[in-house]
């Protein structure tokens, strides 16, 4: 063949695959994107009057008769592994990050008894993120009688989801109490956030009819890597009140529409009459939901957001990419407090101290977005109190950013501040 001929055909082959590659993004991107909410509620009712509405738009049902107990930092753990030597029936276990150390190993250790014990034990990790889980704990668990499964395993099928992940840290035991926050099993999670070694977190532990939704939560991904449908009395027992506080579950993430997370999180703010208190370790907010701080300030709403500095974090990408905004923030009137001496991991919200979120989720659009998540709306204020006093207990060693130095940082920090944001949704 003529070899211009040839080299002809090349870059029509070539173009075609390229047309291809482009048509298939976009039809990708057309069918994972999802339509985020107007942040606009014309509302004169408090939060606490709004339960059912919050609950119906995140997709879920308010149930009262709960027991929530808060956790911090390392002794989450003690009380965590206590209560799964306890199991007697199953073990469902759901998390994001597990690296191999010593407290991985202590958490193979305490799932493999109860299996050899004869519960049943299912662990969901996800495929990215527990990475570095180690194969000797992952076979020791399998051996002992554990079903071990990874989210999205990195496989050709699997390729289009690859960026979606399982961002949920939860148990439940015996499906009558479960535990949601933001722990992680990696040894920086154990300790008292006493350096930077050592990372603040926090997880609830719950017990009464919100169990289940947290039980569903854990039916939702399980079902979709196995097939396996868990019913019964092991799983899903008759739950009477374990006390008296009204909660609801955020979770499902409908295509074409914005995920139960967002829609949640976004829905308080603009229901908000008299503060916001924020703890977040990734605080990226679109600029939609910055206007609706702005508008929560000019109707007298104090708004504060705590996370760590760049210093403190383990991602300080994420911390740039927040960066780029804090100045529209600061001039909007919400105060932004950052944390130089560990990672601050707790992901919480209260809202004039009568209403809580606390879960898995991120305030970025990785996590309203892409990510797998589950966050508890909580009506109780003593519940309320104890996570602003989280709140309190950091900020005496925070920096509060003050807008006229902030306008003054360098040129470097303001091009990698910019930079990084435009890697907000990836990283």
């Amino acid at each position: 063949m003529n070899p211009s001929i040839w080299g002809g055909l090349s870059v029509v082959a070539v173009a075609v695959f390229v047309g291809l590659v482009l048509l298939l993004s976009i039809v990708i991107w057309s069918i994972k994107r999802h339509r985020d909410p107007k942040l606009r509620i014309e509302c004169d009712s408090p939060i606490d009057e709004l339960i059912p509405s919050l609950a119906g738009l995140t997709l879920s049902t308010a149930v009262g008769g709960n027991a929530v107990e808060v956790f911090e930092n390392g002794a989450f753990f003690d009380v965590l592994l206590e209560r799964i030597g306890s199991a007697r029936k199953s073990v469902h276990f759901e998390t994001f990050l597990w690296k191999e150390g010593m407290l991985g190993q202590r958490v193979a250790d305490a799932l493999s008894e109860r299996a050899r014990a004869g519960a049943k034990v299912r662990v969901l990790l996800d495929a990215t993120g527990s990475r570095k889980i180690g194969e000797a704990a992952r076979q020791q668990m399998q051996r002992a009688g554990c079903r071990v499964v990874l989210f999205h395993k990195r496989t050709l099928r699997n390729i289009g989801v690859l960026n979606e992940r399982d961002h949920r840290k939860l148990v439940v035991i015996d499906g009558r109490e479960a535990f949601v926050g933001g722990h992680c099993i990696v040894d920086t999670w154990l300790g008292n956030a006493q350096d930077g070694d050592h990372f603040a977190d926090v997880s609830l532990g719950l017990r009464g009819p919100i169990v289940h939704s947290v039980q569903a939560a854990f039916s939702e991904n399980w079902a979709g890597e196995t097939g396996e449908l868990f019913v019964g009395d092991d799983v899903f027992p008759a739950l009477e009140p374990a006390g008296r506080i009204l909660i609801h579950a955020a979770y499902a993430k409908p295509e074409g529409s914005a995920p139960a997370v967002k829609i949640l999180h976004h829905t308080a703010i603009c229901l908000a009459r008299e503060r916001i208190w924020i703890q977040n370790p990734y605080f990226i907010p679109e600029p939609e939901a910055i206007d609706a701080f702005g508008a929560a300030v000019s109707r007298g709403v104090d708004v504060r957001v705590m996370m760590p500095s760049t210093a403190g974090s383990d991602n300080p990408m994420v911390q740039h990419a927040g960066h780029r905004n804090f100045e529209k923030l600061l001039r909007c009137g919400v105060r932004l407090f950052e944390y130089p001496h560990t990672l601050l991991h707790q992901k919480v919200m209260t809202i004039d101290g009568v209403w809580s979120a606390i879960g898995s989720s991120n305030f970025d659009d990785r996590s309203f977005e892409t990510n797998d998540e589950i966050t508890l709306g909580i009506l109780d204020a003593a519940t309320a109190r104890r996570l602003d006093a989280v709140f309190e207990k950091y900020a005496p060693r925070c920096k509060e950013i003050e807008l006229e130095r902030w306008r003054k940082r360098g040129l470097w920090h303001k091009l990698k501040d910019n930079a990084f944001y435009m890697l907000n949704e990836v990283l």
